[in-house]
C-alpha cells in the first residue's frame, strides 16, 4: 500500500468536547495502525447542517455538508501505531448529529464518532477562536461561595490609555486588512488600540503609512497614535549624518520642532490625527542607523523653549532604552518644560534589571501618565530556529507568558498607562509576515497576537484599574482587574504548571453576564464556561495560560 493510502487499521475518535446553543467545539484524533503516512486527508459529511467556523492544527475547508481536513507541515505525518490530532469551532441550528463515518485518504476508518456533550448557555459568545480545554458544562457556583478573588472598585488606580504595536519604521506599511486583523474587535482580531509610527527626517516619506494609519483610527475603536522620531536631518546635527548618534546643533531647536509641528500637521491634512509626539526614540542609544543623541537637560531645554510650538498633539519624553530617570526628571522637575509635555515614555530593554520595572513617582506626583512604548525579544527561536510558524510550539509559548505577558502585568501593576510591542507584523509578533524561513502566513494572526489580545481586545481605552484581594487557593495567579464601560474585566495570568478549578470571583454588585476567554499552548482566545450567581461568577483557569474575564454589571 502507498505511504500516501489509508491502512486498514484507521481509527478516528470525534468528540464534542464543548456545546452552547448555536455552537459548538470538537475535537478529532486519527489513529492509523498501519504504515505511515507522509500525508494525510480525511474527510467526512455533516447531516445536521453544521458549519465550521474556525480551526487549528488543520487546513480544513467546507462545501456544503463535505467537510476536508489536511495536514499541516507542522503536525507532519501519521506514524506507524501513532496518532494526529486537530479541532475546531462549528455552529448548528436545531440539533448537532455527529458524522455517521469517515475516510481517511479516500479509505473508510473504523471507529467514529466519540461523546458528546449537551448543550449549555456557556460561552455567552462564540469563541474567537480555538479550542477550549476547560470542562464542557458550567462551574456551579454555590450560594455565597467563599471568594478566591474579591474586586474592590472604590480603590482606583492608573487609567489605561492601551495596548498596541508599530508599524514597520523603515519597511512597507500594513495593508487595510491586515491593520483591520490588528485593530479590530471581530473574531480573530486583536484588537489593538495604540499603533507607533516613525517620524522620517526626510518628508516625502511620511505618505508612506497614511493608508494603514487612517485604517486604524477608522476601523479601531478609539485607537490612539504615536509618532516617535529616530532622528532629525543630517544638516541639523553635530555629526552631518543620520546615523551613529551625533546631537541637535542647538541653533537648529527651532527648525527641530517646526519639522515636528509640520509632521503633525501633514498628517491631519491626511485625517489622521497624531495623538502623542514623542521628541526622540532612544536619546541614549546611538546605533548604525538613524538616532540622535539628548542629554535630559538638553531635553528640557529644548522642550522648554521649543515645544509649545508643535501644535494639535502631546509632546512625549524622552523613551529612553530602559526608562532611565536622569533622561526625564529634568523635564518633570522644571514646570515651563513639564507643561509642554502631556506623557513620560521608556522602553523596557534593562528596565526591569535596573529597577525600574515600577510606578514612577515623580510621573505620578506631575500627573503624567507612564507609557512604555517598545521591547523586542525572540530569544526563544535562539538561531533562527523556525518556531513560530507552529502555534502549539512550547518554546514560543513559554517565552509569549513568562516574559512577553508577565512584563504586561508587572507594568500595570506599576501603574504605567500603555504597553507598547515592537513590530505588530513579524514572525515572532502578533500577525505572521510570510518570511518563509519562519512559516508564518502573511497577516495571519500569531500566538503571540492572542496572548496579547487578552489585554488589548478587552481593557480599552479610559478604563481604569482597580484594586482586588486573592485568597491561598488563588495567590499564584498574577491578576489585574479594572472598570469601564458598565464592566469589569479581569486579566488572570496562570504560569503555574496546576489548573485552579471553579475559582469564585466576588463582584461588588450583580452580575448580569460573564465571558471567559483563555490562550494556552493550544488554545487561541477561546470561550470557557462561567457561571454566575448574583455578585459570584465561577471560572477555571488553565495552567499555563493567560485568561480574560468580562463581568458585565
Amino acid at each position: 500500500m502507498p505511504a500516501t493510502a489509508a491502512a486498514a487499521g484507521c481509527t478516528v475518535n470525534y468528540a464534542v468536547s464543548s456545546q452552547w446553543q448555536g455552537g459548538f467545539g470538537a475535537d478529532v484524533t486519527i489513529t492509523n495502525l498501519g504504515d505511515p503516512l507522509t500525508s494525510w486527508t480525511l474527510t467526512w459529511s455533516y447531516s445536521g447542517g453544521q458549519t465550521v467556523t474556525q480551526f487549528w492544527n488543520t487546513a480544513l475547508t467546507q462545501s456544503g455538508a463535505a467537510v476536508t481536513a489536511r495536514n499541516l507541515s507542522y503536525n507532519g505525518a501519521v506514524p506507524t501505531n501513532g496518532t494526529v490530532s486537530f479541532g475546531f469551532n462549528g455552529s448548528w441550528t436545531t440539533s448537532n448529529p455527529a458524522p455517521a463515518g469517515f475516510a481517511l485518504n479516500g479509505v473508510a476508518c473504523t471507529g467514529g464518532p466519540g461523546p458528546t456533550t449537551s448543550p449549555s448557555t456557556a460561552p455567552s459568545s462564540t469563541p474567537s477562536a480555538s479550542p477550549s480545554t476547560s470542562p464542557s458544562t458550567s462551574p456551579s457556583t454555590p450560594p455565597n461561595a467563599t471568594p478566591d478573588i474579591t474586586l474592590n472598585t472604590a480603590t482606583r488606580y492608573q487609567l489605561i490609555d492601551g495596548f498596541g504595536a508599530a508599524v514597520s519604521i523603515w519597511g512597507g506599511a500594513w495593508s487595510t486588512a491586515e491593520t483591520q486583523t490588528l485593530v479590530g474587535l471581530g473574531p480573530n482580531q486583536l484588537g489593538l488600540s495604540i499603533v507607533r509610527t516613525g517620524v522620517s527626517p526626510v518628508s516625502s516619506e511620511w505618505s508612506t503609512h497614511v493608508s494603514a494609519l487612517k485604517t486604524a483610527k477608522s476601523y479601531g475603536s478609539a485607537v490612539k497614535i504615536i509618532a516617535s522620531p529616530w532622528t532629525a536631518p543630517a544638516a541639523w546635527k553635530t555629526n552631518n549624518s543620520r546615523i551613529n548618534g551625533g546631537k541637535l546643533k542647538t541653533d537648529y531647536y527651532d527648525d527641530y520642532a517646526l519639522h515636528l509641528n509640520s509632521y503633525v500637521q501633514y498628517m491631519r491634512n491626511q485625517g489622521v490625527a497624531i495623538d502623542v509626539t514623542s521628541v526622540q526614540n532612544e536619546p541614549d542609544w546611538h546605533p548604525d542607523y538613524d538616532s540622535m543623541d539628548w542629554s535630559g537637560t538638553e531635553l528640557q531645554n529644548f522642550l522648554c523653549a521649543q515645544g509649545a510650538k508643535v501644535q494639535n498633539t502631546k509632546l512625549m519624553v524622552a523613551e529612553a532604552v530602559n526608562l532611565n530617570y536622569s533622561y526625564t526628571d529634568p523635564t518633570l522637575n522644571d514646570a515651563c518644560a513639564r507643561n509642554n509635555i502631556g506623557y513620560i515614555g521608556g522602553h523596557l530593554y534593562g528596565t526591569e534589571s535596573a529597577g525600574r520595572l515600577a510606578p514612577y513617582a515623580r510621573a505620578a506626583q506631575y500627573g503624567k501618565p507612564v507609557w512604555m512604548t517598545e521591547w523586542n525579544l525572540h530569544a526563544a527561536d535562539g538561531s533562527g530556529s523556525n518556531i513560530w510558524g507552529n502555534p502549539a510550539n512550547l518554546a514560543a509559548w513559554n517565552e509569549t507568558l513568562d516574559d512577553i505577558m508577565r512584563t504586561v502585568h508587572r507594568s500595570m501593576e506599576s501603574n504605567w498607562s500603555a504597553y507598547i510591542w515592537w513590530y505588530g507584523k513579524r514572525y515572532y509578533s502578533f500577525i505572521g509576515d510570510g518570511e518563509a524561513a519562519y512559516g508564518t502566513t502573511a497577516g495571519a494572526p500569531l500566538k503571540r497576537g492572542f496572548a496579547f489580545s487578552q489585554y488589548a481586545k478587552y481593557v480599552r481605552p479610559g478604563y481604569q484599574r482597580v484594586a482586588l484581594t486573592k485568597n491561598s487557593r488563588t495567590s499564584p495567579l498574577e491578576v489585574t482587574a479594572y472598570q469601564g464601560d458598565g464592566k469589569i474585566t479581569l486579566v488572570i495570568l496562570n504560569r503555574t504548571s496546576s489548573a485552579v478549578n471553579n475559582a469564585v470571583i466576588q463582584a461588588p454588585q450583580q452580575v448580569t453576564k460573564a465571558e471567559h476567554y483563555l490562550t494556552s499552548q493550544n488554545a487561541n482566545a477561546a470561550g470557557q464556561p462561567t457561571s454566575v450567581n448574583g455578585g459570584q461568577v465561577t471560572v477555571s483557569v488553565g495552567a499555563r495560560s493567560i485568561s480574560t474575564v468580562v463581568l458585565t454589571l
